[in-house]
């Protein structure tokens, strides 16, 4: 008996270049969505907080600022999980690669900054990167569970 893969062997590689393409298209969108939720939320903290752009070009921050950042680099890492989810329409290949793409993109910026910044927020931000872009994926598959759509469609 004949497998559907032996009868269609070109619908295969082309379900699989699709699909892969697919996963790097959400990446990609889920790392330019960290961007500009980062900006976003960033703008704010510079325009009303006095001090704030000072303390941001010389890495001189308060312990608020630094929990406002962290939670600023929280929101941008579900935003992505939820957006690389969306686009995968509710699988998390996307979302987890993303999060290693970003844990990876800030492992040398961090090493960088080391002196800058206490061990605790330093840990607290690369550690967090993957579980939550991972928990804003799992966001977008409640929402969808939620609206009775299981598949995203």
């Amino acid at each position: 008996m004949k497998t559907v893969s032996s009868v269609h062997p070109q619908s295969d590689s082309s379900s699989n270049a699709h699909s892969t393409l697919k996963t790097v298209g959400a990446i990609l969108a889920a790392l330019v969505t960290w961007i500009f939720v980062a900006t976003v939320l960033n703008l704010p903290l510079r325009a009303s907080w006095p001090h704030y752009h000072e303390a941001e070009t010389a890495f001189n921050f308060t312990f608020t600022m630094k929990l406002a950042r962290l939670a600023l680099g929280a929101v941008s890492s579900l935003a992505a999980g939820f957006v690389a989810a969306w686009i995968e329409k509710g699988r998390m290949a996307a979302a987890t690669l993303t999060g290693v793409v970003l844990l990876g993109l800030f492992i040398p910026s961090h090493y960088l900054l080391w002196s800058k910044f206490p061990v605790w927020y330093h840990l607290t931000f690369l550690v967090s990167l993957v579980p939550l872009t991972l928990l804003g994926a799992a966001l977008y598959q409640a929402s969808k569970t939620r609206d009775g759509n299981v598949t995203g469609d």
